[in-house]
């Protein structure tokens, strides 16, 4: 083998993947076809369930002074996200070409060997491992590696090649979506529609612009590079009657509203994560965030099995719990879509939604939906209220110093926290040791509404989500700890 794992694509869900995969200590090889990165802002910021993710492996302080904010939109109709307590806002105005570089500077700090300009031409699952004939700067040469995992966009190679079902809609329309400079634009809210279609506009740092043009009626187009600028702007003059021609275009795009995923996010030893395996209309920047959280899903999984402590029953639970989640994902782009796209005929709908966010209720469920706040995977019964949900963040203090759930969650190991000084319950943990990290710690401020509050102890996956606590688990420690890290040492 020339890796444990070959990872295609050099995106934030490559690298997040290279990175979780180099903690486990597993050697992993990234192929991405492009020479550099290409420096497009695309994706902008991201929600506040990555900002916990990236804020668990001590990364969130590579992105400097991030402006966050509360204010949020389903489907163009606002909502004020502070309405979920405890939540972390979501970072604004962060270029997916930021996130990229951070991304890829932390995994090649851990030791990750990313390979620019190798671009995959075939892939041969033979049940042992996968082959990867791969055309490099020195010419065409093979590769092999226990595991392939295909993050290569939603035109995936690795998808194809690996004869992965990908059934959905195909798109309806085309739109444009560009970063301008030298042009002064009134800020457009995302779902301000105009006669003929929709447009947005949105400043960005360093006196550039974002905007996305769409005209109802105006059919996707087969491309093998970007529209022009000519073609956006003509676009841009039909809808709002603004001659802006003249800007300069720092990038350009098209994207549709195709909705597609794949049936199993896993077949043999080819996996697949982010775009790879779901492709949806942009909206609010789920996309990327969605992708990223695969990753941080997948990687320690696919470690412990490469490691040897875990079987493929650990594995499947990524496609059982991400494909859960990307379904959902797709639901609600669509429904947003329909919403910001659509002509006067659906304003009716529009006008019934915006009376119903006024709602705590439903601006909670729509709010937790789209910050994929709402994740809930399935870890078995239990009576307490945060099986199988994330980790809240909660500072503590243990003999040595004082840390918190977030800080102990960097190594992405298992963590046990003990908040009773159980001896015996720490001794039955013992032989997951190697995996999992005991801690017995002194919680700080617990409310009711964390869920934490009358809570002795709390196990939780490397991906920060709880498996089992007590009191409320219908299965005991032993069991639990089984199920998520594998067999415990012997003797």
């Amino acid at each position: 083998m020339d890796a444990s794992v070959i990872v295609v694509g050099a995106g934030p869900a490559g690298m997040m993947l290279a990175g979780e995969l180099r903690l486990a200590g597993v050697d992993v090889v990234v192929l991405e076809r492009l020479a550099q990165r290409t420096g497009e802002s695309r994706g902008l910021g991201f929600t506040a369930r990555t900002m916990e993710i990236f804020d668990q492996r001590g990364i969130l302080s590579r992105f400097g002074d991030v402006e966050t904010s509360d204010l949020g939109h389903f489907g163009g109709l606002p909502i004020d996200f502070s309405i979920l307590e405890g939540a972390k806002q979501a970072a604004k105005s962060v270029p997916q070409s930021a996130t990229e570089t951070h991304l890829e500077e932390w995994a090649a700090s851990l030791g990750a060997d990313i390979r620019r300009s190798h671009e995959v031409l075939e892939v041969t699952d033979d049940g042992d491992g996968v082959t990867v004939k791969v055309r490099g700067p020195e010419g065409d040469h093979t590769l092999r590696a226990a595991y392939l995992v295909g993050c290569d966009g939603g035109r995936s190679m690795v998808r194809k090649a690996g004869g992965f079902d990908f059934p959905g809609t195909a798109a309806t329309m085309e739109m444009f979506l560009a970063d301008i400079k030298g042009v002064e634009l009134k800020t457009r809210m995302i779902g301000e529609t105009l006669p003929g279609g929709m447009v947005m506009v949105g400043p960005l740092p360093g006196g550039t612009t974002r905007i996305i043009v769409c005209e109802r009626g105006n059919p996707p187009q087969r491309r093998d590079a970007p529209p022009s600028w000519h073609e956006v702007a003509d676009a841009w003059k039909r809808l709002t009657g603004e001659d802006i021609s003249h800007a300069e275009p720092v990038w350009v795009s098209a994207f549709g509203n195709a909705t597609r995923q794949v049936t199993e996010y896993q077949r043999g030893r080819i996996i697949l994560a982010g775009d790879a395996a779901h492709i949806h209309l942009p909206a609010g920047g789920q996309g990327m965030n969605t992708s990223i959280q695969d990753s941080v899903n997948l990687g320690w999984k696919l470690a412990a099995v490469v490691n040897g402590t875990a079987t493929q029953d650990l594995l499947d639970t990524y496609h059982s719990e991400r494909h859960q989640v990307g379904n959902r994902l797709l639901m609600n782009t669509q429904a947003q879509g329909l919403l910001f796209l659509s002509g006067p005929e659906v304003q009716p709908l529009r006008d019934v939604l915006t009376e119903l966010i006024k709602y705590p209720e439903v601006a909670k469920h729509l709010t937790a939906m789209v910050s994929g706040l709402e994740i809930t995977y399935d870890v078995g019964s239990g009576s307490h209220p945060l099986l199988g949900k994330r980790m809240p963040h909660l500072e503590l203090t243990t003999a040595k110093r004082a840390t918190s759930s977030t800080e102990l969650l960097h190594s992405a190991r298992g963590l046990l926290l003990d908040f009773a000084d159980n001896p015996r319950l720490r001794a039955r943990a013992a032989g997951w040791s190697d995996r999992v990290d005991i801690v017995t710690a002194e919680p700080g401020h617990r409310t009711e509404a964390s869920g934490l509050k009358d809570t002795t102890a709390v196990l939780i996956r490397p991906d920060g989500y709880i498996a089992w606590a007590a009191p409320g688990s219908h299965h005991d420690l032993p069991m639990a700890l089984e199920r998520w890290f594998g067999k415990p040492l012997a003797g």
